[in-house]
């Protein structure tokens, strides 16, 4: 007898998921399967199921990257992780592990990366079939619903401070207290830099301060870029922008100082509006990062282990899904939501 799991499924895109009873997957040669325990809920997941992206998913598929949970069985070879690890199933999937770019730990622009609820079914089911080789591994004394979010939005925004390049005592913004910003303000903090958060919403801007932001600018309160200047007398040594607003992305690299680096994060529709003179006479430099490597993945965690990061969650049940993608689309959701097996 097959044994049945729920899932939530895209079935057609900017449809509802459709939740339903599915197969068991198997482990195959080198494969592990993970019997969830709570599973964060992203943006990107809502992208993923509404088509938004130019590379489409394959349909059905079962989205949720920031899967955690016990590894209860193995595949044939498989001795990177044993039975009874507590692991998570993120945005990186997996990799060839053998191009320049996996050479150089940046798997995750290798050419055949796979990615975990998009090209590979996800965390929005009570399992998960995994490759060890690229499973977060989630250290001891971190609940999984606390792990969850930091494998997405945690790695995303501490590997985006690193590449700013800012240096201890140095000013880093982050534009957006979201459930990526929310977190990239703790990761700054415990890296030893000052933080001037930027956003639109005053309750998010209390948040920052709340969380150790050192200065708070409301972007729709006259000029935000005087005003970071002010601030952090001259403009930051580095800007971390995680809102998906164009608005943000070009008042981001206004708040630069000269020589600083700007790094983009958030992925709005449309394109960048560059200010090429201020890039090119400021010296300027303007940096996509995209999640981050493993290595990045072990420290994202064990900050948070240190009880230096912690994100904010809300749980809910996988049935409530439909709902939370509603209050994403209208931005309704103040930090993170994590999906808890448990109480599904």
């Amino acid at each position: 007898m097959t044994l049945k799991m729920q899932a939530a499924v895209v079935e057609q895109f900017g449809k509802p998921l459709v939740l339903k009873e599915v197969d068991v997957p198997t482990p195959g040669p080198g494969e592990i399967l993970i019997k969830t325990e709570a599973c964060g809920v992203c943006h990107t997941d809502l992208h993923a199921a509404n088509g938004d992206w130019p590379l489409k998913p394959t349909l059905p598929f079962t989205p949720g990257h920031e899967g955690i949970g016990i590894v209860t069985a193995l595949g044939a070879g498989v001795t990177a992780v044993k039975a009874g690890d507590r692991v998570g199933v993120p945005w990186l999937y997996s990799a060839c592990g053998h191009c320049e770019y996996c050479l150089a730990a940046r798997e995750t622009v290798c050419a055949d990366a796979q990615f975990g609820g998009y090209t590979k079914n996800g965390g929005f089911a009570e399992y998960i079939v995994a490759d060890p080789n690229y499973v977060a591994h989630i250290p001891a004394g971190l609940s999984p619903f606390e792990a969850a979010p930091l494998i997405c939005a945690g790695i995303t925004s501490y590997k985006g401070i690193k590449e700013t390049q800012a240096r201890p005592g140095e000013w880093v913004v982050v534009s957006g207290v979201g459930g990526l910003g929310h977190l990239g303000i703790q990761y700054a903090k415990a890296m030893g830099l000052h933080v001037c958060a930027v956003d639109i919403d005053d309750g998010k801007l209390d948040h920052a301060k709340r969380l150790g932001a050192d200065a708070m600018v409301n972007a729709k309160h006259g000029d935000p870029v005087a005003a970071v200047k002010k601030a952090t007398g001259g403009g930051a040594h580095g800007v971390l922008i995680t809102a998906p607003s164009l608005g943000a992305f070009k008042q981001g690299v206004g708040m630069t100082r000269k020589f600083g680096t700007c790094v983009l994060v958030g992925l709005p529709p449309g394109e960048f509006p560059t200010p090429l003179f201020d890039v090119v006479a400021n010296c300027i430099t303007i940096r996509g990062s995209f999640v981050g490597n493993r290595g990045d993945m072990a420290e994202a965690l064990e900050f948070a282990a240190e009880g230096r990061v912690k994100a904010d969650i809300e749980l809910q049940p996988l049935s409530a899904i439909n709902t939370i993608f509603g209050r994403l689309a209208k931005g309704e959701v103040p930090s993170r939501v994590v999906l808890d097996w448990a109480n599904t």
